[in-house]
């Protein structure tokens, strides 16, 4: 077994989840498959509730995130047709923030709900929820070294030590041991970490890895490594 990337199974043998993305704004469909094939999915994205019903048929994805608000077909009635297609997840997501349409949404048979204007991020960690508890999702033990982190339970250690994690300290190691020697910068790590239409500026890469880093430790060697000008590397 290799000392860098993931533990088991080996790094390519599981494929990708796949999502398709139904949503009449160009913008917002974009932004969030762009988003997603970022971080490993297959993405399929669909204008309309006619052609998502044709590419579910198709492409049977596991996750659809689903607009409420569609020319023609409505949300309502794509989630119905979807659920007697296949046993997908489904995250509906809307303009609309009445307590009457999310209801309606979940009774219809939505996995879960979210209202826009949303965060990348939320998305990111719903269509994992979702994901993992339909069983398409099995995300991996990361090793890298001495460094090991499992996501699902959200634990990491270094040489065995427990390492005293925040969320935003996690996801960042996380990120950096996803891809070993390469070098990410700072704004790959806002997005990935901090979600794409996160306000702030880079600064607030470089205080989270200076906390990380002290978390480390540089017992045999500091892991997290600047190369100046581009941006961040793991190496140990």
């Amino acid at each position: 077994m290799s000392p860098q990337g993931r533990v088991s199974p080996a790094a390519g043998d599981a494929p990708s989840p796949r999502v398709l993305v139904i949503e009449d704004e160009q913008t917002i469909a974009d932004l969030i498959a762009l988003g997603l094939r970022y971080e490993g999915f297959e993405v399929d994205v669909a204008s309309t509730g006619e052609e998502g019903l044709r590419l579910a048929r198709g492409r049977q994805p596991q996750l659809v995130i689903l607009d409420l608000m569609l020319p023609g077909v409505d949300g309502i009635e794509v989630c119905k047709r979807l659920r007697g297609l296949a046993a997908c997840g489904i995250i509906m997501v809307t303009a609309r923030g009445a307590l009457e349409d999310r209801v309606r949404g979940l009774e219809t048979g939505a996995d879960d709900y979210l209202t826009k204007p949303f965060d990348f991020i939320e998305l990111l960690a719903r269509a994992r929820a979702v994901l993992r508890r339909t069983g398409a999702l099995r995300e991996e033990a990361l090793r890298v070294g001495d460094i090991e982190l499992n996501p699902a339970t959200r634990e990491a250690f270094r040489a065995g030590r427990p390492l005293d994690l925040t969320a935003r300290e996690f996801d960042l190691l996380a990120a950096l041991m996803a891809h070993p020697r390469q070098v990410l910068s700072k704004e790959a790590l806002l997005n990935r970490v901090w979600g794409y239409d996160f306000s702030g500026d880079t600064n607030v890469v470089e205080v989270f890895v200076s906390h990380l880093r002290e978390k480390l430790g540089r017992d045999p060697v500091q892991p997290i490594q600047t190369v100046r000008g581009v941006g961040y590397t793991l190496r140990c």
